[in-house]
């Protein structure tokens, strides 16, 4: 409604905020005081940095025991020695136990990886968003002892030392970010074998392996070494998990609540039963995973974190036997899942500065629990444990754990449903993902047909087969500014450095065709050195952080007796993910359609507007290029085709290049950006496609922000061109004002609209159900909305703890008014 002067009228659009804060309020209302008590408790602490594994890490190495050693061995042994000697906190009234620190929200430091200088720890304790506390003793120890010891040692010194130099140019100007300078490979998630085996049958099965070994392979003492490491590492989380039973029984001992003191007792009864054995109730089943990981972010700070991948499948056994046999209700086993959900909540990421705080500016650790999807014969894996994980996202609204909803057209409607109402009250979760299409990228990269079933999402939105794959992401790779540098014949214009290839002047170009080849080239040139750069970080990591006991989870590292980070796994993966998807298909359609074939302009006056930031006499050709240009997003074939273009491209030189030297890995193309779409446009001055000097790039595989101005269908048609099975994953955010969830039609329309989004190819997609106007109210009044929260890229956060920068961008994003 507005008045006369077209003026929003203030009473509707104060009442319509208030009904929408309210709404999504309404919405958290865990199970019962219990679980309220803790969510609270996690969600209002304060993220500290805990220095306790960084010492003992440091202690151990100090001690002079591993010097001797084999690098896998004593990587197992400071593990052991870790989980020996580190705190065992129980939050008061938790079911599950095992924390990665010293206590909720306070977060380890991985001095071998990235030893932060006492400036960083400055940083982090001081920044106005997503601040990491630290005390006068945090650094005291790391001034005293972690930074004399580990300085020159760690992955990160070594990792740049090792880069060439024209990898080192690329990399300070912003045409890619790398991963793994602050924290190690991981990514990956857990299959059949976390919920089918305990750990003393995985020692058999080392036992075994290590008696079938040939002393006359070259590799003898290798895999002897590595299998070793594993045999220790199995042992540590033991010792850990009896270490837990013992405090629980001497908590039960000093317990005056009659109730609480047999839950405790019950409690040290499975410590003691798990991880040692495979687990047989459904609370065991929660306990033992969440052993192993803790145990895995313990290890190392894996990027992404491990996650428990298809739980509702990996549950469903448990559950069902016991609600048969009565020894289960469901209000119990949702119980169990909300603390279980408490306890992800409780482990923030590990503090990140630099580039790759800009790359992944979040405290979120990207855990992702996959509901749905197929099972191993094909048929629909849809259980009452799917819809019982989605009342609990529903119910709980944390930051952490993310999840993905696998729709197959086996999934029931049901389910769908289900999902968007979840998504209705407005916090980003659960996104939703095409479950036949994972299968059909799977076989296309060589997975079984059964592997493939299985597969599901981790992290953002990337692909693999759970608990059988090894798929490292490696940085992100900005589009744009190589599309930029084109247009500067190879110079960068922000520094005035050549980087790039000379391609030719574009005022000398004739035709189109001619720019494209030379940013084809120019993407090819810069490729080059990535990959060269990938494969000296990827033997850094297999030859001097070993994973032994992140490897006992995934098969085949124990067959093979050969480390997670060096190619043990059945499957090996290596990722670029490549942002930038609608900046650049829009920029190239400007430049197509107003330079060579309506001659709006010239190029050399495009390319003196951007010099210029399109300012004073420049505005009127943005706007030209604003409204008049052929948009992705929009169903036009123009625009679209370009899009299609790009992709095919890069995937085919990214699938170009020869498996990785050490894991044997296959390279991948991912399309997503997490933050880093914000931080490329930073380094890049105006682009063709009307966005201003160090405005955020688009992010996924999203039309440009904002030029998406035809609805939910135009813009699922458009994305649908490109063929995405040639990829591992691609995000698409889509925004959608909250009235559009409030009618069961439009709803049910929404669903059917997926579900021929994914028909014709879609990957994924996720919802921001939010008004602009509520974001702009919370930008206003940031106390009154802590706990806002809006999807960024592949998950959640918390509006008001996000940049400046990023809030404008997702305030920026096309508002769809209908379906």
């Amino acid at each position: 409604m507005t008045d006369s002067n077209n003026q929003p009228d203030a009473d509707k659009t104060t009442l319509t905020i208030e009904q929408e804060i309210q709404k999504r309020r309404e919405a958290v209302r865990p199970i019962n005081e219990r679980i309220a008590r803790l969510r609270e408790e996690s969600v209002n602490a304060q993220v500290k940095i805990s220095t306790e594994r960084a010492r003992l890490v440091t202690e151990f190495y100090q001690s002079g025991v591993a010097d001797n050693l084999s690098i896998p061995v004593q990587r197992a042994m400071a593990f052991k020695y870790l989980l020996e000697h580190c705190s065992l906190p129980v939050e008061e009234g938790q079911l599950i136990v095992g924390l990665r620190g010293t206590g909720p929200k306070e977060v380890p430091t991985y001095p071998e990886i990235c030893a932060h200088s006492l400036e960083d720890l400055d940083i982090l304790d001081t920044r106005e968003n997503m601040p990491y506390h630290n005390t006068a003793e945090d650094k005291q120890l790391y001034e005293s002892t972690i930074l004399p010891f580990w300085q020159g040692k760690t992955i990160r010194e070594k990792l740049f030392q090792r880069m060439p130099e024209e990898w080192l140019q690329c990399y300070e100007a912003g045409i890619w970010t790398e991963f793994m300078e602050q924290r190690a490979p991981g990514h990956t998630a857990g299959g059949e074998r976390i919920f089918q085996k305990g750990i003393l049958d995985i020692k058999e099965e080392i036992k075994r392996r290590m008696a079938q070994l040939d002393k006359s392979d070259s590799a003898y003492e290798e895999k002897l070494e590595e299998l070793k490491a594993m045999d220790i590492a199995a042992d540590a989380l033991l010792i850990y998990a009896q270490r837990y039973a013992e405090k629980l029984e001497q908590l039960a001992q000093e317990e005056t609540n009659v109730d609480r003191k047999a839950e405790l007792l019950h409690m040290a009864s499975i410590c003691r039963k798990v991880p040692a054995h495979a687990p047989e109730t459904f609370w065991e089943a929660l306990q033992h995973y969440w052993f192993i990981h803790v145990g895995i972010t313990y290890e190392t700070n894996p990027w992404d974190s491990f996650n428990p991948g298809r739980l509702d499948q990996h549950l469903r056994p448990f559950y069902e036997k016991e609600i048969s046999e009565g020894t289960l209700t469901r209000e119990k086993a949702k119980e169990l899942l909300e603390a279980f959900w408490v306890k992800f909540n409780n482990q923030p990421a590990v503090p990140k500065v630099g580039v790759t705080a800009e790359e992944s500016f979040t405290y979120n650790d990207f855990t992702k629990i996959n509901i749905g999807g197929l099972k191993v014969d094909g048929s629909d894996g849809t259980s009452d444990v799917s819809y019982l994980l989605l009342e609990v996202l529903d119910e709980m609204r944390t930051l952490q754990p993310n999840t993905a909803v696998l729709i197959s057209n086996k999934t029931p409607d049901r389910l769908l449903r289900k999902a968007l109402e979840v998504i209705g009250p407005g916090f980003g979760e659960p996104p939703l993902f095409n479950a036949d299409g994972i299968i059909v990228k799977m076989l296309r990269q060589g997975k079984t047909l059964e592997d493939a079933r299985t597969a599901g999402v981790s992290g953002c939105v990337e692909t693999g087969s759970f608990g059988k794959e090894s798929y490292i992401l490696t940085g992100y790779f900005n589009l744009p500014k190589i599309l930029e540098i084109t247009l500067n014949n190879g110079v960068d214009p922000i520094t005035g450095k050549k980087i790039g290839l000379e391609t030719g002047d574009p005022i000398t170009f004739q035709t189109y065709e001619e720019l494209w080849d030379a940013y084809l080239k120019q993407i090819k040139y810069f490729m080059d050195i990535k990959m060269k750069g990938n494969d000296i970080i990827e033997e850094l990591y297999a030859t001097e952080l070993p994973v032994p006991f992140m490897s006992l989870w995934i098969e085949d590292c124990v067959k093979r007796a050969k480390d997670y980070n060096s190619g043990g796994a059945r499957y090996n993966t290596q990722y670029v993910q490549l942002v930038g998807l609608g900046t650049v298909t829009l920029s190239l359609s400007s430049i197509k359609y107003h330079v060579f074939e309506n001659h709006t302009f010239t190029m050399e006056e495009l390319l003196k507007a951007l010099t210029n930031d399109f300012e004073g006499p420049y505005e009127m050709m943005r706007q030209v290029i604003l409204t008049r240009t052929p948009k992705f997003g929009e169903d036009n074939d123009f625009a679209d085709s370009i899009a299609k273009a790009l992709v095919d491209e890069t995937v085919w030189l990214i699938e170009s290049y020869p498996p990785t030297p050490v894991r044997k890995a296959s390279r991948r193309a991912y399309w997503l950006p997490t933050t880093v779409h914000v931080y490329f446009g930073k380094v890049m001055e105006a682009s063709p496609d009307g966005r201003k000097a160090g405005m955020p790039v688009s992010e996924g595989v999203s039309p440009v922000q904002g030029s998406d101005r035809k609805g939910i269908a135009a813009v699922f048609r458009s994305v649908s061109k490109c063929d995405w099975d040639k990829t591992g994953g691609a995000l698409l955010n889509q925004k959608l004002t909250p009235d559009i969830v409030e009618d069961p039609e439009t709803l049910r329309k929404l669903g059917q609209l997926v579900r021929s989004f994914f028909n014709m190819g879609g990957h994924h997609v996720q919802f921001n159900v939010v008004s602009a106007e509520l974001l702009r109210e919370a930008q206003k009044r940031p106390a009154d909305f802590q706990d806002l929260m809006v999807r960024v890229a592949g998950y959640s956060d918390y509006f008001v703890n996000l940049p400046k920068g990023l809030q404008e961008e997702i305030i920026a994003r096309t508002e769809h008014e209908t379906v």
